[in-house]
């Protein structure tokens, strides 16, 4: 009876590399602060761009160079202020179709948008 305790406990002892059996305990990744200065410096350098862009004539395409900064800054505030970059397959995942439903909500959004003057142009 002993022996089966034993061979119970030794089972969930075991050392899984893919962290299969529990992503909450993978282990942590540092981030150097010049790290989190550098994703800083580029978010001031993505604002910077943005205020930019605004004054520059651009025409319809003002708003979809401010869209495309915008999505830049995010990408870069997901992955290493939340950490998504150093996290489990599944956290990734997760996000990933977190973002793929936002962008099906866009799309929709920008087709009943479209179609509603769809006559009028």
């Amino acid at each position: 009876m002993a022996h089966q305790v034993s061979s119970a406990h030794n089972a969930h002892d075991h050392h899984d590399p893919a962290n299969v059996t529990n992503p909450e305990h993978a282990e942590h990744h540092i981030v150097t602060p010049m790290m989190y200065l550098g994703v800083f410096g580029i978010l001031m350098l993505g604002t910077a761009l943005t205020v930019g862009a605004a004054f520059l004539p651009l025409g319809d395409f003002n708003a979809a160079v401010a869209i495309a900064i915008a999505v830049t800054k995010a990408v870069f505030v997901v992955l290493f202020f939340m950490h998504v970059k150093y996290s489990s397959r599944l956290t990734k995942l997760t996000v990933a179709s977190g973002f793929f439903t936002f962008l099906i909500l866009v799309a929709l959004s920008l087709s009943d948008y479209v179609s509603r003057a769809w006559g009028q142009w």
